[in-house]
């Protein structure tokens, strides 16, 4: 019992004087050891690297079975190298377009496409989550109202040539 209770005692030295010791990478990239992170002045801001134009479109009123598109501003504000790993929708009636692998430089932009397929009538709110740079995120979402189309076309107008004369 004693053998255990020593182990168990060990170990949770161990951990604490490994917690202890352990660093912390700012946004910057710098590394700092905790003593250093509990200083407000030891971290840098976290800059935000990917903003955006707009983070909701409205597409308004749209008729049913008519695609629409909208493309989204991406900017790069910061220092640092924008990489836009992934760009997923809530649903697959939702299609973004980007430029995969090509990074955004400093101050630079480019643009998601959003696509949206409007099959099914009613009102919509869909949203798509952009990762970048190391799992950070962020959000844009797309709306509207999509309207039912007359399922049998217009009747003939027999009055038609009584119009043209």
């Amino acid at each position: 019992m004693k053998k255990i209770t020593l182990f168990f005692f060990s170990i949770t030295a161990a951990l604490f004087s490994f917690g202890q010791n352990t660093g912390i990478t700012t946004a910057s990239g710098s590394a700092v050891t905790v003593s250093q992170a509990t200083d407000s002045k030891a971290i840098a801001p976290n800059e935000d690297l990917l903003i955006l134009r707009e983070s909701e479109f409205d597409f308004g009123k749209i008729p049913q079975g008519k695609p629409v598109t909208h493309v989204f501003d991406v900017m790069n504000k910061s220092k640092d190298i924008l990489n836009i790993s992934n760009v997923v929708a809530s649903c697959g009636c939702t299609t973004p377009v980007w430029d995969k692998d090509k990074p955004v430089d400093p101050g630079k932009g480019t643009q998601i496409t959003v696509g949206y397929n409007a099959a099914a009538e009613g009102p919509f709110t869909k949203q798509i989550t952009i990762t970048y740079n190391d799992g950070q995120s962020k959000m844009i979402t797309i709306k509207g109202e999509v309207w039912k189309t007359p399922s049998a076309s217009a009747p003939e107008n027999k009055n038609l040539n009584d119009l043209k004369n």
